[in-house]
């Protein structure tokens, strides 16, 4: 009998994750984007990250239609940044600081690092679907991250 997801929130809640916000756009052009922390690199070659995205998700649509997505990493000022995009409904972007990256998904001004990704595969993973995301262009700056641990944002030194 498998585990009761409320225990498993609890248990999965022990292991510290980064803290992302991964950003795409609908066929229309809209602008969309969601805080993740089911992210893990898969390959180094080729270039390949993985994504879980609810299917509940307002953004989920968004990438089938775009084939694209960006991984943007948080710093540990970005707390804020996080719990907009993870909420539904609103306008996210309104006073976000961002800039289109090379995919057309949105690089968020500050992060500690960003991955642009397309659409490599995807695979039914029960109640999210999990997109494999071929990487083309990547960066970094020298900061620390932003943490969730124990359903609680932490940072370095916490």
């Amino acid at each position: 009998m498998p585990i009761d997801k409320s225990e498993l929130r609890r248990v999965m809640g022990h292991y510290a994750t980064g803290v992302t916000v991964i950003t795409t756009f609908s066929k229309e052009g809209k602008l969309h984007g969601l805080t993740a922390n089911a992210v893990s690199s898969l390959s180094l070659d080729p270039p390949l990250l993985v994504i879980c995205v609810d299917k509940k998700a307002e953004s989920y649509p968004c990438f089938e239609e775009s084939k694209v997505f960006t991984v943007n990493i948080l710093a540990e000022d970005q707390e804020d940044i996080s719990r907009r995009f993870a909420v539904s409904g609103g306008e996210k972007f309104e006073g976000v600081a961002y800039r289109r990256g090379g995919n057309g998904a949105p690089i968020l001004h500050g992060v500690l690092a960003y991955l642009e990704c397309k659409v490599y595969a995807s695979f039914d993973g029960g109640d999210h679907t999990i997109y494999v995301g071929l990487i083309e262009e990547a960066e970094t700056r020298d900061a620390k991250p932003l943490l969730f641990y124990r359903g609680g944002y932490r940072t370095i030194g916490d």
